[in-house]
């Protein structure tokens, strides 16, 4: 016995009542539960659908679907940090890395002439208002592109939300103030500090760039390679 096309619709129903919101994640499980049902129906003709449906549901453990959710989202997120470091990798090849020279000798500079702990505050508030800007501009583009009953990929919801960017935002604010921790001018006297801390920022701000802008430019191509699927959903 093979299911209906009516019962796969109340498999991927089953899944989002179950709190799985992506369309990836619930496809993958329709699958999986789908083949199980058929499973069963081999063993045992005369079990119902959904009787058979609640057996397999079982097997997954108190928690439902969220372990598969949570190991999806862990792979997809390691998937994403790869995204980065391969983007990052690349501005330190001619002629990118050119610039990325440049830049940390004139953040030096001015950590060796301007007082640290403003430019500190004036490089923490710039950062988090601009994260914060461009967060709320994605957001009005993708509200504004809203597509009723559009289906959603987890990956996708992962690069237009920056990967959990907040988190990111503080790493070397909390560096710095371990370098700086009471000695700022013992720190600023030694030029190999000075230019640690100078290419972490340009770093930081790099991996920004990357974040919110290189990525995003590129998600169609990201997605399509993920999801083979994903073509030929949004060509319909």
């Amino acid at each position: 016995m093979k299911l209906t096309p009516e019962q796969i619709d109340r498999l991927y129903q089953f899944t989002r009542q179950h709190y799985v919101e992506w369309y990836d994640l619930q496809t993958e499980l329709v699958d999986h539960l789908a083949n199980a049902i058929e499973q069963q129906w081999q063993e045992n003709p005369k079990i119902s659908f959904e009787d058979a449906l609640q057996i397999e549901f079982k097997k997954f453990g108190i928690f439902g679907f969220m372990d598969v959710v949570e190991k999806r989202q862990a792979a997809l997120g390691k998937k994403y940090n790869l995204l980065i470091w391969k983007h990052f990798k690349s501005f330190f090849k001619i002629p990118q890395i050119i610039g990325v020279i440049i830049a940390t000798f004139l953040t030096a500079g001015i950590l060796k002439t301007i007082y640290f702990d403003d430019l500190f505050t004036a490089l923490f508030i710039g950062s988090f208002l601009i994260t914060l800007f461009v967060i709320w501009i994605s957001k009005y583009k993708k509200k504004k592109q809203n597509i009723p009953n559009e289906k959603r990929w987890l990956f996708k919801e992962m690069i237009y939300s920056y990967g959990g960017l907040s988190g990111f935002l503080y790493l070397p604010f909390q560096l710095l103030n371990i370098f700086f921790n009471g000695s700022r001018n013992n720190v600023l006297e030694s030029n190999f500090w000075l230019f640690m801390i100078s290419f972490i920022l340009v770093s930081f701000y790099l991996s920004l760039y990357i974040i919110m802008k290189v990525i995003p430019s590129k998600a169609e191509d990201y997605l399509k390679e993920t999801y083979p699927e994903y073509t030929l959903e949004n060509a319909n």
